[in-house]
């Protein structure tokens, strides 16, 4: 292998042979964790979403991999970044794409919304075990479904390709609530820190909150819903989110 094409916080990406890329995980991820991913990422691809193929699970040098189709493209988040002016184009073709998935039902096998979420909060140590517990009675009280939800959607994981956009990194996929999905869209996007080298400056801040507002709007005249309860939602996924070692815990804890 050559050097990574791409690298992020759970794996490095190398290009592979058969026109397939590797996404080799962090040494953390055990066998287990991957072939998780591997069969949701199967129950997807199965489903007709525009996600990519998945091929075979690998063990590089003591560390666990998976194979992927190689897509041809760019992350919205680097299209955004090369183009700012169409910031606002960005943000309503985000909110398309998780309006189309909610239309649909998720494939019988997937995990239970309710239940990942309730894990979470409960694995959430750095907040005060009161909060953790008014989240849990929060989640509780909030509606159950049973649509397609990918858990983890913001721009960098959309691919914007010939064929159209493709969505990658669908390890949280779920089956559960439309709107908690894109309340857990709304905490990523707003509160998540860029990426190392990436300058915070207030005009960043200014896109990340401009991006924000009109990929929310436009998901609310898609699919219109209540502000309370979206308001709840997001309390409860910034809860959650909480357990993921993330570098914006102050905001978090600040917001709940």
């Amino acid at each position: 292998m050559d050097k990574p094409i791409a690298v992020g916080a759970t794996a490095e990406i190398y290009a592979w042979e058969n026109g397939q890329i590797l996404k080799l995980f962090r040494p953390r991820f055990s066998a287990q964790t991957v072939e998780r991913e591997a069969r949701i990422a199967r129950l997807i691809h199965g489903s007709g979403a525009p996600v990519p193929a998945v091929g075979e699970v690998v063990e590089i040098d003591g560390r666990v991999g998976l194979l992927y189709e190689r897509i041809a493209g760019v992350s919205m988040l680097a299209a955004l970044a090369a183009q700012p002016w169409r910031l606002a184009s960005f943000a309503r073709q985000l909110a398309e794409l998780q309006a189309g998935l909610h239309a649909n039902a998720a494939p019988d096998g997937l995990p239970i919304q309710r239940e990942r979420m309730g894990d979470k909060i409960r694995g959430a140590q750095v907040a005060p075990v009161e909060l953790r517990q008014r989240a849990l009675a929060l989640l509780d009280n909030l509606p159950a479904g049973r649509q397609l939800c990918h858990g983890d959607f913001h721009p960098d994981n959309v691919l914007l390709t010939e064929r159209g956009p493709v969505i990658i990194d669908w390890i949280d996929a779920t089956a559960g609530y439309p709107l908690a999905d894109v309340a857990r869209s709304s905490v990523l996007i707003y509160f998540s820190q860029p990426a190392e080298g990436v300058e915070f400056d207030w005009k960043v801040r200014l896109l990340r909150y401009w991006f924000h507002k009109i990929y929310l709007a436009h998901y609310r005249r898609l699919h219109p819903f209540a502000e309370d309860e979206f308001a709840r939602w997001r309390l409860v996924n910034a809860a959650a989110r909480l357990s993921e070692n993330v570098p914006e815990e102050e905001s978090l804890l600040a917001l709940l």
